[in-house]
């Protein structure tokens, strides 16, 4: 029986909550096309004959100073300090730029408990030759230098220790069982860590939560795209004789600017509207009881700054 918790990491987009949601067969990460859309450690577990593998998605890792996204990284680097494997994604349909150097300098110490998967390979953009000339570009480069480079010693390590690069495509499934084999060959002996019946540990506030996010910035991408965040204020399951058991929740949209709540209820109410029916409708998918969302939208001056909120949003 193998067991093994596997962090995922890569850019931002590369398709990582796309990927666990497949490997998963269910909805466990939010999905949207804004960059860094996941602010936190999401678990999503797969059980087969095998074993157990608990994938942790982590934010995309992106070069910037913001205290934000500083606090991302973090989250990734925990991720990557407490796994048994890690499976590094890299994007098709995107050339490879300095933070793919920096994720391989990132990777080089755990190379040989890492494995290399290129996504996306089945959109009309994707190149899979500019990610192998990457790589062996970088070798070219650094050789006989003094000093390796990081993927000098990385590629090397995964191409041995795990005999390929994986080439998959998270949105179609192509690729995508050959991976999981893979990662179960790698993963160590070990008893499973959850009951075979979970797909995930995320409490039902996180989840509903982030429903909600992922509805409101897919609606409001150009205008807020990380400027919201989402606080559950009050959650109570109550008996309803004709629908039997609800959940009735009161959440908060949270943006950082009174200019902002505009955007957020739009016309009339449209907006708030839209993003509420939206949110019911995949929260039908994901829990059994009906839910009663009370959704409103208020400020938090410049959240993003504060150490408090960052810690309470993004740690937990």
């Amino acid at each position: 029986m193998k067991s093994a918790f596997v962090t995922i990491i890569g850019r931002p987009s590369v398709g990582k909550s796309t990927l666990l949601n497949k490997m998963c067969g269910e909805k466990v990460a939010i999905v949207s096309s804004v960059p860094q859309t996941t602010r936190n450690a999401i678990r999503g577990i797969v059980n087969s004959q095998k074993g157990q593998l608990v994938f942790v998605d982590t934010p995309g890792r992106h070069s910037s100073e913001k205290k934000m996204n500083k606090k991302l990284m973090e989250v990734s680097e925990r991720a990557l300090a407490e796994s048994d494997l890690v499976l590094y994604l890299l994007d098709a349909s995107r050339a490879p730029g300095i933070e793919e150097e920096e994720i391989a300098a990132l990777l080089k110490p755990l190379a040989e408990k890492t494995i290399i998967a290129v996504n996306k390979i089945d959109i009309a953009a994707s190149d899979l030759n500019k990610i192998k000339d990457f790589l062996n570009n970088w070798l070219e480069k650094n050789e006989g230098k003094k000093e390796e480079s990081a993927l000098s010693s990385f590629v090397p390590l995964c191409l041995s220790v795990n005999s390929s690069i994986h080439y998959i495509s998270a949105n179609t499934g192509e690729g995508v069982d050959e991976l999981l084999n893979a990662l179960f060959d790698m993963a160590p002996e070990g008893q499973p860590m959850y009951d075979s019946e979970f797909y995930t540990d995320q409490e039902a506030g996180f989840r509903i939560a982030e429903i909600i996010r992922e509805q409101a910035i897919n609606r409001l991408r150009q205008e807020l795209p990380h400027s919201l965040y989402v606080d559950i204020a009050d959650m109570e399951f109550k008996e309803n004789e004709k629908k039997g058991q609800q959940l009735w929740v009161r959440a908060f949209i949270i943006v950082e600017r009174e200019s902002q709540k505009g955007m957020v209820v739009g016309k009339g109410g449209e907006m708030i509207k839209a993003i509420r029916l939206s949110a019911l409708k995949e929260l039908k998918n994901i829990f059994d009881w009906k839910i009663d969302l009370d959704l409103r939208v208020k400020t938090g001056k410049d959240w993003r700054h504060n150490d408090n909120t960052l810690r309470r949003i993004i740690d937990r």
